[in-house]
């Protein structure tokens, strides 16, 4: 671009005004610092405020506002134009430099509201990027910064020292050539262009050969050559004319001689001036020796690539795009799940990918660290020396004890799910809305369907009910992260609390679901419900294994007919684990000796009834009355038949994590873990147990 320069213009014994006029962003990827991939912002979605502030190195500070500027998109690039307004010490050492010579980069800082990361190919700014790289959809444009080095090779921004002053404007070259009494319409093309070059470099004209305008000719006789007369003495101050020298007066020309002179003129004139756009100000070397050797307009540009590529920089412009609102607050709480050891790829969900690619970054955030980062964010002083003073500051913030309990809450999370419960595989899961009893129906169609009489009368058939109950208990604990464990950077401490509240929790599904099963509340389990075996014969065997499946499949509905339900899981004690894996998993039996005269197939047909043994040593254990490592049971599908019931507060199948107050005399924080859920059985139709003995 022939724009990228600054120009100076300043009134007599005023500060100097810095015009402003380049290429600040080509619309192609940057390497940001922050982010994982490069960065393109699409300017379909760059927002534009009517003034933007020229700062220096992107400093928020009033004293690095140096002036101001107007942006626009011009050809897929953005390029700006205003004025450096300040008289600061560090706005005139910009100026200073730029007379001399110096180079400058633009930079630009932008508000990011929408971005998203790119993997494979996508059309930005009229250019097509190749992932991986985060498109910047949305953004605000909130400064310009002038910088030394940027980030975008693809554009630069030099300041020319094209600076002419005269009574306080900037001259034109009609002016300039006007102050020094030149006379423009008697200049060659070749004249003018040195004229040109020195008006650009702000230089006084060079030394040409100078003359006063001769007089016109009277010739004496007809046919005699016309002699031009010598000036005289006293008009040698009058306007100056730059000329060649005088020559002896030849023939007028024809009209054919004097077009080819002029066409020749013109040539010459288009070659001088493609060379000084080509040139721009910025290659004076390059200008005059093209002008002065008659180089094309080709070889001049191919002089003028080359010298750019060799004076080009490694980094010329530099984007820097500010962060989204409450970026930093993420960022902390993010790094400080990943030093909990959560996985960042569960974290991408929460925070976004663009925050996890950053916090891995503070990864090893300490608990000091995170106190001092909380109190600055919000603007709290804190002591220079760490102690009771900084944590109490710290705790006064918002963001330290909500980043503490979200992290702590996460931890638990994944302590929970992680832990192996069987009785959410064996149980179904309600919703209960309060901490009452709670009444459960199952409507039972009763009778079946009867032949219609003649007169097309249908019979009215009858719902009963069946009844089970259920209610909710609140389980819970206390722990603190602790003024000694903030002093000992213990985080592994305070997390490891958490982490074993939420094995716990999941582990108190399993122990209210034992507990009530081993119980046999109400004679849940008995051969009145013929859901109950007991005798020698019920040890876990083949033959008392098919036993239970068939009284299983023989149960009845409340109108007496079979409720056609198979049996899903084979729940057995460690004990037992084994032998009722290989019952299941044989291809067949074999005969144990000579003398058994048990009845053994080659065939093994339990393997064909699909069921899942699962094990657990609540069933064994002598902590619940009722405990037998012989005892065994099967179980429906809770999806199709209800057995247990586990119920949850309102849907919230979770522990939930609370921050409480603290005492006056405790310099730390307390946390509260609470689990509201109960377990109840529902119908014993679903159910089956054998004694084992």
């Amino acid at each position: 671009m022939n724009d990228e320069f600054l120009l100076i213009e300043a009134a007599a014994g005023d500060a100097p005004k810095v015009r402003v006029m380049g290429l600040a962003y080509s619309g192609g990827k940057m390497k940001i610092p922050g982010w994982k991939f490069p960065v393109v912002v699409d300017f379909a979605g760059l927002g534009i405020p009517g003034a933007v502030p020229l700062l220096t190195n992107h400093e928020n500070r009033t004293g690095s506002r140096v002036g101001l500027v107007k942006a626009n998109i011009e050809q897929h690039t953005l390029v700006i134009e205003g004025e450096i307004l300040s008289s600061s010490a560090m706005a005139q050492g910009i100026v200073q430099q730029a007379k001399a010579g110096a180079d400058w980069q633009l930079s630009i800082g932008a508000d990011v509201v929408e971005s998203e990361l790119v993997q494979g190919r996508l059309m930005v700014n009229g250019q097509v990027q190749n992932g991986p790289f985060y498109h910047v959809k949305k953004s605000v444009l909130r400064e310009v910064s002038v910088v030394a080095v940027g980030a975008d090779d693809g554009t630069h921004l030099r300041l020319a020292a094209r600076f002419f002053l005269h009574g306080g404007e900037v001259m034109e070259f009609e002016k300039w050539l006007e102050s020094h009494e030149i006379d423009a319409t008697k200049l060659t093309a070749e004249q003018a262009a040195l004229l040109k070059l020195a008006w650009e470099k702000g230089e006084e004209p060079p030394e040409l050969v100078v003359s006063a305008p001769a007089p016109e000719p009277k010739p004496d006789k007809p046919g005699k050559p016309v002699q031009a007369a010598a000036p005289k003495p006293e008009e040698a101050g009058e306007r100056k004319t730059v000329t060649a020298a005088a020559a002896p007066a030849a023939p007028q020309p024809t009209a054919d001689v004097r077009a080819e002179a002029e066409n020749a003129i013109r040539a010459e004139r288009d070659r001088v001036s493609a060379i000084q756009e080509i040139c721009a100000g910025e290659f004076p070397a390059i200008e005059r020796d093209a002008v002065r050797l008659g180089w094309s307009r080709e070889e001049a540009g191919q002089k003028v690539l080359k010298a750019m590529r060799e004076g080009r920089p490694q980094a010329d412009i530099h984007l820097s795009v500010s962060r989204e609102r409450g970026f930093d607050r993420k960022t902390l709480e993010a790094a400080l799940c990943l030093r909990a050891g959560i996985a960042g790829e569960a974290l991408v969900k929460d925070y976004g990918e663009q925050v996890v690619d950053s916090a891995w970054q503070d990864r090893d955030l300490s608990i000091r660290q995170l106190l001092l980062e909380c109190a600055r964010m919000e603007g709290v002083t804190v002591p220079r020396t760490f102690g009771n003073d900084t944590i109490r500051a710290a705790f006064s913030t918002l963001s330290l004890p909500g980043i503490l309990n979200n992290v702590a809450n996460k931890k638990l999370l994944k302590s929970f799910q992680a832990q192996p419960v069987i009785a959410t595989k064996l149980c179904s899961e309600g919703e209960l809305n309060d901490f009452k009893e709670s009444e459960r129906y199952r409507l039972t169609d009763v009778g079946d369907l009867e032949p219609i009489a003649p007169d097309g009368e249908l019979k009215h058939g009858a719902l009963a009910q069946d009844k089970a109950t259920n209610q909710l208990g609140t389980f819970g604990k206390i722990f603190s992260l602790t003024r000694q464990m903030i002093y000992n950077d213990d985080l592994g401490a305070f997390l490891k609390v958490p982490e074993g509240m939420g094995a716990r929790a999941a582990r108190k599904i399993d122990q209210l679901f034992f507990k009530r099963l081993l119980a046999n509340p109400g004679n849940l389990f008995s051969e009145a419900n013929k859901n109950y075996k007991e005798g020698a014969e019920t040890a876990l065997s083949g033959d008392s294994l098919s036993l239970a499946v068939q009284f299983f499949m023989d149960q009845k509905d409340a109108d007496g007919q079979p409720i056609n339900v198979s049996a899903k899981f084979l729940l057995v004690s460690t004990a037992l684990k084994m032998t009722a894996r290989e019952l299941l998993n044989s291809t067949f039996y074999f005969a144990a000796g000579a003398t058994d005269k048990r009845r053994i197939p080659t065939y093994n047909a339990l393997a064909d009834e699909d069921l899942e043994v699962v094990s657990s040593p609540y069933l064994s254990n002598s902590n619940y009355p009722g405990f037998s490592a012989k005892a065994w049971y099967l179980f429906a599908d809770p999806a199709v038949t209800d057995t247990f019931e586990i119920g949850y507060l309102k849907g919230r199948r979770t522990p939930t994590v609370e921050r409480g107050e603290t005492d006056f005399d405790t310099l730390g924080i307390k946390f509260r873990v609470y689990f509201d859920l109960g377990v109840r059985e529902q119908d014993y139709r679903g159910l089956f147990k054998a004694r084992g003995e």
